[in-house]
């Protein structure tokens, strides 16, 4: 794996932007207005890269359709953090077959982090040849290259060598959400949890310089942004490879301070690297989200010891207790895994009483699953698959129960709350917090921050009606 970084020159860029511009020629010569379809698999980063792709489409001339069928381009961004996922998308690759033979003329591509494992690459090439291009994460920014080849010269196309991580500034971005927005602040990841793929198909950890940070927020911001989720795959990272001197906590702060209504979010935070300093950060400024999402993992320092997590139980709830003790209204969320290879019963038990004792609104929750090319996927694994069902379908009940009664601790409090949609009848919020509201009102509050009260609650999501701020029952 190349540890170096790369920075995208500009000139690179134009390059790639030149591709986009003959491509809408090669297009327009033959007076078709092309289409486009990317489906995402994974985490809030391949969102983003997501983003990126539909941008460059746009910029190539294509435009963006909601189904595979008939769309000259499909794009599947994948996910490689379990063995689910990635069946599934061999599954839907295999599908694409039929609308490949409607329609003939669509060219397809896999690229995310399946694409970085060099088995994926092998498999495509040789058992889905209706497959056109294949791109690592590394290579997003050469897409435009990319398809320009494949449709002038109709020859399969792979961008997967082990390049330099690279950093590319100013890629043309189509946003899901004219209210929300992610924002990469740095890409890759240096620790190597034992169970964990992501350092080896998305490289080693390289932030973006605050400069070129803060001009994104400020643009979002200036355009009607509400809500900016910054991502990393460990944000508290954020810098250590800069030569500016500046830590995620000094960030968070200067994006703070830039003018209006908005509100700041992160993931994700690693344990080992989450200091007083973020949650003293935090706590100052009425711009970020009191919401935290550290994951755990394991509530056995055994078990973390052997996932390669550098901390243990102690240290974990001893920065979990400074958080709250200086944000009391913390809403926490984290990540476990059930079954790692060598879990016993009684350090299942420490997880659940872990679980017990920090009390995480929601949990997401996962079951072990080997990644070829780790560590963990060759470590003794003498639990039976039955067991570790049973294990985790207690843990689920048990954090079921604590997000119920916190839940049901919001009844007839008040929220300030973004206005983000609709769901049917009702309109959609999302308390500082994160907590789902549906509430009755008119669709001209979509996009503004409106108080509301809480009236009835449920395990995943919460029930209010529009209130004055004091009004707290």
């Amino acid at each position: 794996m190349n540890g170096k970084t790369t920075v995208i020159s500009q000139q690179q860029l134009q390059q790639q932007l030149d591709c986009c511009n003959q491509i809408n020629i090669w297009w327009r010569e033959q007076e078709i207005t092309p289409t486009a379809y990317v489906e995402t698999y994974g985490c809030q980063q391949n969102e983003a890269d997501s983003e990126k792709i539909r941008g460059l489409l746009i910029e190539s001339g294509y435009a963006i359709v909601g189904e595979a069928e008939g769309a000259d381009v499909v794009v599947m961004n994948t996910c490689a953090i379990r063995e689910h996922a990635e069946q599934r998308v061999f599954g839907n690759l295999g599908a694409l077959t039929h609308t490949k033979r409607r329609h003939p003329r669509q060219k397809i591509f896999l690229c995310g982090c399946m694409a970085g494992q060099d088995h994926v690459v092998q498999r495509i090439k040789k058992s889905y040849p209706h497959v056109d291009g294949v791109f690592s994460t590394h290579h997003l920014w050469q897409f435009p290259q990319m398809l320009l080849r494949i449709l002038t010269t109709g020859k399969r196309t792979y961008f997967v060598e082990d390049e330099p991580g690279s950093i590319a500034e100013g890629l043309p971005q189509q946003r899901d959400s004219q209210l929300k927005a992610w924002v990469s602040i740095m890409y890759g990841c240096n620790n190597f949890c034992t169970y964990c793929i992501v350092p080896y198909v998305r490289g080693r950890e390289r932030s973006r310089k605050s400069e070129d940070i803060l001009k994104e927020c400020r643009q979002l911001i200036e355009s009607g942004v509400k809500d900016i989720t910054l991502l990393g795959q460990n944000v508290n990272s954020y810098g250590k490879d800069l030569e500016e001197n500046i830590d995620f906590s000094d960030l968070l702060r200067k994006i703070a301070e830039i003018p209006g209504q908005f509100l700041i979010r992160f993931m994700t935070s690693h344990p080992r690297d989450a200091s007083q300093k973020l949650f003293d950060t935090m706590a100052a400024s009425d711009k970020i989200a009191k919401q935290l999402h550290l994951p755990f993992q394991s509530g056995s320092s055994r078990v973390l010891k052997a996932m390669n997590r550098h901390y243990d139980r102690e240290t974990y709830l001893e920065k979990v207790n400074y958080a709250k003790s200086v944000m009391p209204d913390l809403v926490l969320t984290s990540d476990v895994i059930v079954g790692f290879p060598g879990e016993t019963e009684e350090e299942f038990e420490e997880t659940i009483s872990l679980i017990e004792q920090v009390r995480y609104d929601p949990l997401f929750t996962f079951i072990f699953s080997p990644r070829k090319g780790t560590p963990a996927a060759s470590m003794d694994d003498p639990t039976p698959k039955d067991e570790k069902n049973r294990r985790f379908d207690r843990l689920c009940a048990v954090q079921n129960t604590i997000s119920e009664q916190i839940h049901n601790g919001y009844i007839g409090k008040t929220f300030l709350c973004l206005v983000d949609g609709t769901d049917k009848e009702h309109l959609t919020a999302r308390t500082e917090g994160g907590r789902l509201v549906r509430f009755t009102g008119d669709t001209n509050l979509i996009g503004t921050f409106q108080y509301i009260k809480v009236t009835g609650a449920t395990t995943w999501s919460l029930t209010g009606q529009l209130a004055l701020p004091m009004d707290n029952g």
